[in-house]
């Protein structure tokens, strides 16, 4: 279960805002790659009942994702959430996507971090002191509370993209590639949120054509 014991280093060294940054998506093939920046109250003790809702979001059932997320956006100082559409993913690649998504959040914030704390991502060039955490969002109850407002907005946004998209199940696998979205994209062919730089994408939509 995360703690504060991160945010709380970095307080005692004189730093007034820390931020968690989380991004969820970057493994299915459509859709966007979506993050959240959080920045808790710094006086929490931890104890605080709706804190014990917070976890690695992929732990957690869609219920207690929305509660968890909800909570945060209560509770919390400032949220921001960025995200990167599949056409930038394309030209970008998904680890360069999924870090301009976690700085576009950082950029939504109405409060200015002294510090972040990134689930663990490499980072080429930041504009912030930061430190990356592997398995974060396990340990830091910032990184946790980014996480699940990171998987709620992308979840919500591709059962929308159901609608907008019928045939690919959108709403059931969220893009991931299961092997239910194989077979949409077998049959259909990429739609315009697919990622087409990722190979089953890229494969599907040269099979349709005839490019083998």
């Amino acid at each position: 279960m995360p703690d504060l014991s991160l945010e709380s280093g970095i307080y005692q060294q004189g730093i007034q805002f820390v931020a968690g940054v989380d991004e969820a998506g970057r493994g299915p093939l459509a859709g966007p790659v979506v993050a959240a920046a959080v920045i808790l109250p710094p006086n929490l003790t931890g104890a605080e009942p709706w804190l014990q809702l917070l976890d690695d979001s992929k732990k957690l059932t869609h219920a207690r994702r929305e509660k968890a997320a909800a909570a945060v956006q209560e509770n919390a100082l400032a949220y921001g959430v960025g995200m990167v559409g599949p056409e930038e993913i394309d030209q970008m690649g998904i680890g360069r996507a999924a870090l301009a998504a976690m700085m576009r959040a950082v950029g939504q914030l109405s409060l200015e971090p002294g510090h972040l704390l990134l689930d663990f991502i490499h980072v080429r060039e930041c504009d912030y002191s930061y430190d990356t955490v592997v398995k974060g969002d396990s340990k830091s109850y910032s990184i946790a509370a980014a996480s699940n407002i990171a998987k709620t907005t992308r979840d919500r946004l591709m059962v929308e993209a159901a609608d907008t998209y019928p045939g690919y199940d959108f709403a059931k696998h969220k893009g991931y590639p299961t092997k239910a979205h194989f077979q949409s994209l077998r049959e259909l062919g990429p739609c315009p949120i697919h990622r087409r730089s990722f190979a089953p994408v890229a494969q599907a939509s040269m099979q349709l054509s005839g490019g083998f």
